[in-house]
């Protein structure tokens, strides 16, 4: 099954700055909302952001404000710019497209085409 393609992940200190990307080579993404999402050790996945392909936004509480979630179609790529990390930002970050619209944007099962995720790591 096709599914997109994370990166932009790395071990960071707190209080600084990643870019992490979200691509497919299968599709072009303007059509869709992507979502991101986060998954700490021994935790389950939650929502972080997600972007509509009309440029809407929505960020989790926890990461308004250091977060910013962006797109370029041009480059089939979507971006989740994040500043001011904090330790429980660490986790693998996860993109995926968004299927259903019935349900609030973090509702994991309205998301498909999941991808391998990208590790992020906070040291404090």
């Amino acid at each position: 099954q096709a599914h997109l393609v994370e990166s932009g992940g790395g071990l960071v200190q707190a209080g600084g700055s990643l870019r992490l990307s979200c691509t497919a080579s299968e599709w072009n993404l303007d059509g869709y909302a992507i979502g991101w999402f986060r998954q700490a050790a021994g935790q389950e996945r939650e929502g972080v952001s997600c972007i509509h392909s009309e440029g809407t936004t929505y960020y989790a509480d926890s990461v308004k404000g250091r977060f910013t979630v962006s797109r370029d179609n041009a480059k089939n790529t979507v971006y989740l710019q994040i500043n001011s990390l904090k330790g429980e930002d660490t986790g693998v970050y996860y993109c995926a497209i968004r299927r259903s619209y019935r349900n609030a944007w973090y509702y994991l099962p309205d998301y498909d085409y999941w991808g391998q995720g990208t590790q992020v790591t906070v040291t404090t």
